[in-house]
């Protein structure tokens, strides 16, 4: 996710990411199979051709804090709290995919990616943190942040998330905001030429937007070093089928976004 379009990604107030409607907490799974909310904001289309496109098996939640200059590291602290805590959590359905501080980009944002269990996963995670310290934990986190945001995404079905290593180097994420309607094609190009690009380096994961801002693709890379990265690319242009899935994919972007990445201490993806 980049910075641009994660500032349109649904934003959330300083008091608490654990929203509730009225004494009603709203559950994840009933939003998003046909409830009359859902089927009124248009959702229904978007869910067919997710399920043509997506892997179904998890759910990952991507997490943006912009940090207040000055406390970059008091949020640190506390972010390792929190996001080491859930992590070593074993009651709840969810592991941490990675945490990252941006070094090329919007300056104090980290992004935070999370995993759960589907959206029934989803769901009991957030009941779980409700009534366990680590709501407590999160809320020490707040007053070092300016705003967040929060998007709840699908893996692509060819491109599972990595599994966590410690390969070192650094990390880009690119974001695409696409035309309405346009992911099935857009999943169809980018399928097609991944493979002009595996043969150099493989994505970490690549996923599309569900709730927050939505048409929305985000895919992370890793790379030893931004010179890397350039030498990677330049081969990349040189494999049949590449620069053709670049020229299809850009028509069907409105926005583009790339930013490079560093992981913190506690990632598992490093």
């Amino acid at each position: 996710m980049t910075m641009s379009m994660l500032r349109h990604v649904a934003k959330s107030s300083l008091k608490s990411d654990f929203i509730v409607k009225g004494s009603r907490c709203i559950s994840v799974k009933s939003l998003l199979h046909g409830s009359p909310e859902a089927k009124q904001a248009g959702d229904i289309e978007i869910l067919q051709h997710s399920r043509l496109v997506a892997r179904g098996k998890y759910v990952h939640g991507l997490e943006v804090h912009r940090v207040k200059p000055e406390s970059i590291d008091k949020y640190k602290e506390a972010a390792e709290n929190y996001y080491a805590g859930i992590k070593s959590d074993t009651r709840l359905h969810v592991k941490l995919t990675g945490s990252w501080e941006t070094l090329v980009g919007d300056q104090d944002v980290f992004v935070h990616i999370l995993e759960y269990e589907n959206y029934a996963g989803y769901d009991k995670t957030m009941d779980l943190i409700r009534n366990s310290q680590h709501v407590e934990t999160y809320r020490k986190l707040l007053p070092y942040v300016n705003s967040r945001s929060t998007q709840l995404a699908q893996e692509f079905a060819f491109l599972p998330t990595a599994p966590p290593h410690a390969q070192g180097g650094i990390f880009e994420l690119r974001s695409y905001q696409l035309k309405p309607g346009t992911l099935l094609e857009w999943e169809n190009a980018w399928r097609r030429g991944i493979e002009a690009r595996r043969k150099f380096v493989s994505p970490i994961g690549a996923w599309f937007s569900q709730i927050g801002r939505l048409h929305q693709v985000h895919h992370l890379w890793q790379y030893p070093s931004l010179d890397a990265r350039k030498e990677t690319r330049e081969k990349a242009w040189q494999i049949d089928g590449w620069a053709e899935t670049v020229s299809k994919t850009a028509q069907l972007a409105k926005e583009m976004d790339s930013f490079i990445l560093a992981p913190l201490s506690y990632s598992p993806l490093k």
